[in-house]
C-alpha cells in the first residue's frame, strides 16, 4: 500500500541488511534514484533493471538468472521519499512460489558522520508464509554490498 513522504517503513523480524557510509549528502545520493538510467548504473549490478518508475505506485522490474532459469522479479513502489527512502515490493513475476505476501526492498539514506549511511533491507520475509525461514536463509546468502559499493563509486567520483 502506498505511503506518504516522511513515513518510514517498519523493518520486520526476518530481514537482510547491507549498509555502507558514502561521503556525500542524502540529497546528492538521491540524484541516483531519480531515473531508470541513473538507477541502472548502480542498482543494475548483479541483475538487470528493466523498469523503474520513480514515484509511489510506479513499477520496478528486474531480471536475473536464478538456478539456471531466467526470472523476473519486482513490484510497485510503496515509498518514494526523496533523500530518505525507497521501498518496493520484491517478488517473483509471476508468483509461482505461492507466497502469501511479497517481501519488500527498502533503501534508507540517513545523515551520519559527515556523510550518509546507506542501508539496503530485504525484509517483510515473515509475510511470505510457512517457508519464510528457508527463504530468509536464501536471501541472506544472496545479497552482498555490491549495490552500495557501485553507488559509492558513482557518487564519490
Amino acid at each position: 500500500m502506498p505511503q506518504q513522504a516522511g513515513v518510514t517503513t517498519k523493518i520486520g523480524q526476518l530481514a537482510v541488511r547491507r549498509s555502507g557510509l558514502i561521503n556525500a549528502t542524502p540529497e546528492c545520493i538521491w540524484q541516483e534514484f531519480e531515473s531508470l538510467e541513473r538507477m541502472r548504473l548502480w542498482f543494475g549490478t548483479g541483475h538487470t533493471l528493466l523498469r523503474y518508475e520513480p514515484r509511489v505506485g510506479g513499477e520496478v522490474e528486474l531480471f536475473i538468472i536464478h538456478e539456471g532459469q531466467e526470472r523476473h522479479f519486482g513490484g510497485p513502489i510503496t515509498v518514494f521519499d526523496p533523500g530518505r527512502e525507497l521501498t518496493f515490493e520484491i517478488e517473483w513475476i509471476p508468483n509461482e512460489e505461492g507466497w502469501l505476501a511479497p517481501p519488500l526492498l527498502t533503501i534508507k539514506l540517513t545523515p551520519a558522520l559527515g556523510g550518509t549511511l546507506v542501508e539496503l533491507f530485504h525484509h517483510n520475509i515473515e509475510a511470505i508464509g510457512e517457508h519464510a525461514a528457508e527463504n530468509h536463509r536464501g536471501f541472506e546468502g544472496g545479497w552482498t554490498n555490491m549495490h552500495i559499493e557501485a553507488l559509492r563509486e558513482i557518487v564519490e567520483a
